[in-house]
């Protein structure tokens, strides 16, 4: 029997295969890419062809040895990396590294880490897939040029350590964008009547919602109409004119892929994306099982189709018709979008027998939250629809007309084990309304008005830029998490209870890219490219005639801005606190952690100091300016301007202009909370002060 060398990216990954895998067989883990683009230099020859010049990651150089000693020692090499471009792309540069020739049969791929799954792959191996590695160089490649050509832009102009991306650039833009409209949003002025009706057979109130007058919809935006209509409803009569019932039904929702598994865990357990793609990666890599020992619990987690697999199919079937009885199972297929690459099947659990209570001890808290999102969701996914009974009634008092809508669950179906959240956080409600006939007069208990005003669009959270991001066409399953956690530490955006918002920092980056990068920080552009990149996966289209026909006129366009901007220095914003050790005006600049004072005077004075804006009303101890200030949660809370030195008003409550001063109790609380933030904002400020004061 000879001996074999399989190589995957992490132990995880490792000690699960290692248990399906009998002999001599060997199991090592890359512990991810192996090579890369170098730090220090751009590192892709432009002159010869765009060719990528990698080198060996800094501090893999006894693993790569080890992988070779390994290597040499086995029969055979078997490379069992991710089955996606990332993962292709990692076993070429193994190759490379252990000279596997290039026509070898050396690649499997699975897309569960299951017994059979493992060892149906090992007996198929196949060569190397070079379009799908072609893909991720292109990208990786395309993403480097646009980094190294406009950060440097960006450290003259705004400050160093700066960065611009290809699709983070967009993001950014997105929520700046959404930013403005918020902040052009004119609200209007709109009422609503409602009736509270009592049916007079069984005394059961219900609510009727004013409709229109005489058939035809009216929008109410005046107190004087909604004042005319009540005093006309003063003395009328509700009667029922028409009753209409129907049966509706809902269907569940496919399958997960990643973008959905994201906005759901986001909506229904408050998972950042970065948490959900951990967790997700420990339950396909495996956790040991009592009794099983290590096992792969749900299959791959980057994949953009909701396909299942005919095998999958038939162990819901069973699943469901055991728990729920016949009625409940109906055999599903989804259709996966246009744009989809559709390489993988849809997040699943690979065994359904292993249900989420039975293995709840053997999982963290986490683990097992998602595990059971993603096991009830795909569950759901092959079940029947639910059933509603509904009932619209119209009822007539004089010329107006009023509706009540009313709907019963008759068949749970699906519903039994799941429901999709939904982005603002409200469910459904079912109202029930009494049997009624028409020309039944119903007694009229009160009438009510309700002033609204329109309200702008939300900001985005992680799960509705994601949204966004895959209805535009912009980045992959893999690319979501990776590219909203980046423009989050460098502070293009900040979290604030959930919502993104863009930083002054953030702002400033998209105005200047956005301005002088019209067409590759677009929406547009940058879903292009995607399709490009598809298009090189599927074998279509070469991946350097793609960078070259990009580089082009990216290239005129970076010298030109360069030489516009040459002389060009961005307004620097003037406070007015006065620097108190030479008495000229502080400016307001930018670091890492968003905007700090700095002293014009640089570099014969270094003062620089943090920036707290501040609010209209005073202090209402002591009448001085109240700033506000931000836990390391990001909650905002008040505090005078001279606390500590002669006043100590605090609180988490915005003061309003007049209020009369009393002692908070908050003081305690939100020291604990800013004692941290506070600390890191000090540090941060005087080690970026020196770089930054020097250009804006």
């Amino acid at each position: 029997m000879s001996n074999k060398l399989i190589i995957v990216e992490t132990k995880a990954k490792a000690n699960t295969i290692k248990k399906f895998i009998g002999g001599k067989t060997k199991v090592i883990a890359s512990m991810g890419h192996v090579r890369d683009l170098p730090k220090s230099k751009m590192g892709i020859d432009i002159e010869h062809n765009f060719e990528p010049q990698y080198i060996n990651i800094r501090g893999k150089a006894s693993l790569i040895n080890n992988l070779k000693k390994e290597a040499k020692a086995a029969d055979t090499v078997i490379l069992a990396t991710d089955p996606d471009r990332e993962g292709e792309a990692i076993a070429w540069h193994l190759a490379y590294l252990l000279e596997i020739p290039k026509n070898s049969t050396c690649r499997v791929t699975f897309n569960e880490i299951t017994k059979e799954a493992v060892q149906t792959a090992i007996k198929k191996p196949r060569k190397i897939d070079m379009a799908l590695t072609d893909a991720q160089q292109a990208r990786r490649v395309l993403d480097r040029i646009v980094g190294y050509k406009m950060s440097p832009i960006l450290w003259k102009k705004v400050r160093k350590g700066l960065s611009a991306g290809r699709v983070q650039s967009v993001a950014v833009k997105l929520s700046v964008d959404r930013e403005e409209e918020i902040e052009r949003f004119n609200p209007e002025e709109y009422w609503n009547i409602y009736s509270i009706l009592q049916d007079k057979k069984t005394k059961e109130n219900f609510e009727a919602k004013f409709y229109g007058k005489d058939g035809k919809k009216i929008e109410l935006h005046k107190k004087e109409e909604v004042d005319s209509i009540i005093d006309d409803l003063e003395t009328a009569r509700f009667v029922v004119e028409e009753i209409k019932k129907s049966e509706k039904k809902r269907n569940p929702a496919p399958p997960f892929t990643t973008s959905t598994m994201q906005q759901e865990a986001s909506r229904k357990l408050g998972f950042t994306l970065k948490k959900t793609m951990s967790i997700a990666q420990t339950l396909y890599e495996g956790i040991n099982i009592p009794g099983r020992g290590s096992i792969g619990l749900i299959t791959y987690m980057r994949t953009d189709s909701t396909r299942i697999s005919e095998e999958a199919r038939f162990s819901a079937k069973q699943e469901i018709e055991k728990l729920y009885g016949k009625q409940y199972y109906e055999n599903r297929y989804y259709n996966t979008k246009s744009n989809a690459q559709d390489a993988h099947e849809g997040i699943r659990p690979t065994y359904v027998s292993i249900k989420p209570d039975e293995i709840k001890n053997a999982l963290t808290t986490d683990q097992y939250k998602l595990y059971r999102l993603i096991y009830q969701r795909f569950l759901a996914s092959q079940m029947s629809a639910a059933i509603y009974d509904t009932v619209s009634v119209t009822i007539k008092a004089n010329q107006y007309d009023f509706k009540a809508n009313g709907q019963t669950l008759k068949f749970k179906g699906f519903m039994a084990i799941y429901v999709e959240g939904i982005d603002n956080g409200k469910e459904e409600e079912f109202t029930n309304l009494p049997e009624m006939s028409v020309k039944e007069e119903v007694k009229k208990e009160k009438i009510v008005a309700k002033q609204s005003f329109t309200e702008p669009p939300p900001r985005y959270t992680e799960a509705t830029l994601v949204k966004a991001l895959e209805e535009k066409g912009i980045g992959r399953p893999s690319t979501y998490s990776p590219t909203i956690t980046t423009i989050l530490e460098r502070h293009y955006i900040e979290k604030i209870q959930k919502q993104l918002c863009p930083t002054e920092l953030g702002k400033v980056v998209n105005k200047l890219l956005a301005e002088n990068f019209k067409d590759i920080v677009n929406v547009e552009f940058t879903a292009k490219m995607e399709h490009q990149f598809d298009e090189i996966a599927e074998g279509k289209e070469e991946w350097k005639q793609v960078i070259k026909e990009f580089y082009e006129p990216f290239e005129k366009n970076v010298e030109k801005v360069e030489k516009e901007l040459e002389h060009v220095k961005l307004e620097e914003e003037v406070s007015d606190v006065i620097c108190e050790n030479c008495g000229k005006q502080m400016v307001i600049k930018y670091g890492r952690y968003g905007k700090f004072l700095a002293c014009p005077g640089y570099p014969e004075c270094k003062n620089a100091k943090p920036y707290f804006e501040t609010i209209d009303a005073p202090c209402p101890k002591c009448g001085s300016k109240v700033q506000i200030r931000k836990t390391k949660k990001k909650k905002n809370y008040y505090i005078c301007e001279n606390n500590p030195s002669s006043c100590n008003y605090i609180s988490w409550n915005k003061p309003k202009p007049g209020e009369k001063y009393e002692e908070s109790t908050d003081r305690e609380e939100i020291e604990k909370e800013t004692r941290k933030s506070n600390k890191k904002r000090k540090s941060v400020t005087k080690k970026t002060s020196r770089k930054s004061n020097k250009k804006v």
